[in-house]
Parts: C-alpha cells; sequence; structure tokens
C-alpha cells in the first residue's frame, strides 16, 4: 500500500512538472523596445514582465520605467479562462481576462470601469524565445492603440 502511495506521488510530480514545463508563458520576458511600435507612444524606456505559476493561477507581474523615467508596477493573479480578474497598480486597466487559444497563443481582454480598451493577442515562438504580443482598442483618454510589443526571454 506504501509503495503504491509513494508510485502515485511520484506519478503526479512529474506529470505536474512536465504540464508546468511545457507552458512557454512562465519565465521572465523583457521588452526589445528597438522592435517593438507603439502607437500611440511613446514607448517605456524599459519593461520586464514575469509570469510564474502559483498554485492553480497564474501571477503577472510588470516592472519597468515609463519614458518620463517614472517607474512601472503591477500585478494581476488569476487563471487563463477567459474570465475578469482585478489588477493592482495599473492606472489605465482594473481588471483583465486571459485566456491560452492554444500552447503559443494568449489573448488578453483588458478593461477600465467595466468597458473592453484593448484587446492583446501574444504569439510565442516555437522554441520559447520570443514573444510577440500585437494590441488593438482604445486607451481610457479615447486614443486608438495598435501597439506590436516583442518580448524576449530572460
Amino acid at each position: 500500500m506504501r509503495r503504491t502511495i509513494a508510485l502515485g506521488c511520484i506519478a503526479l510530480c512529474f506529470v505536474v512538472g512536465v504540464a508546468l514545463a511545457a507552458d512557454v508563458s512562465l519565465g521572465t520576458w523583457k521588452v526589445n523596445v528597438a522592435k517593438s511600435k507603439y502607437s500611440p507612444g511613446p514607448a517605456p524606456k524599459a519593461q520586464t514582465v514575469k509570469y510564474e505559476a502559483t498554485g492553480d493561477n497564474m501571477k503577472i507581474t510588470v516592472d519597468g520605467t515609463d519614458t518620463t523615467g517614472k517607474p512601472i508596477h503591477n500585478e494581476w493573479t488569476g487563471k487563463f479562462d477567459g474570465k475578469d480578474y482585478a489588477v493592482k497598480g495599473d492606472p489605465d486597466t482594473d481588471m483583465r481576462a486571459y485566456r491560452r487559444i492554444d500552447d503559443y497563443t494568449t489573448e488578453i481582454v483588458a478593461k477600465k470601469a467595466g468597458k473592453v480598451t484593448t484587446t492583446t493577442k501574444s504569439v510565442y515562438s516555437k522554441d520559447g524565445k520570443t514573444r510577440t504580443s500585437t494590441a488593438m482598442g482604445t486607451d481610457p483618454r479615447g486614443q486608438k492603440v495598435d501597439n506590436t510589443i516583442v518580448y524576449e526571454k530572460q
């Protein structure tokens, strides 16, 4: 009986480890500002995004420096299930809904006061080294957004 339980625990750890290792989004991603296009601009001076598994949720932390030199920091914790989860620290969004389209593609719908502001489609390279995110919509100030942001895995 003990042997069966021990083997079951080992198998479960292996399955969970393989599932997490297969998620190309996990890790720290840095914006390559030179390869990215921000419309309207300006682009941030620097930005990193950290994706980490926390239990059955994902935690996404954004840190960086905006164009004026002010720090950027916001956090989102939730599931990739298409449902709204609160964002902390982002003046442009208060809710985000993430969903996984396939193993290499995700979609993020950002909202402010219940209104959709942007929809972002992120495509991860098959080798897991780059991510290209295309954000379309209207920001809370009424400006059209058409950004293509290139991230590199750190």
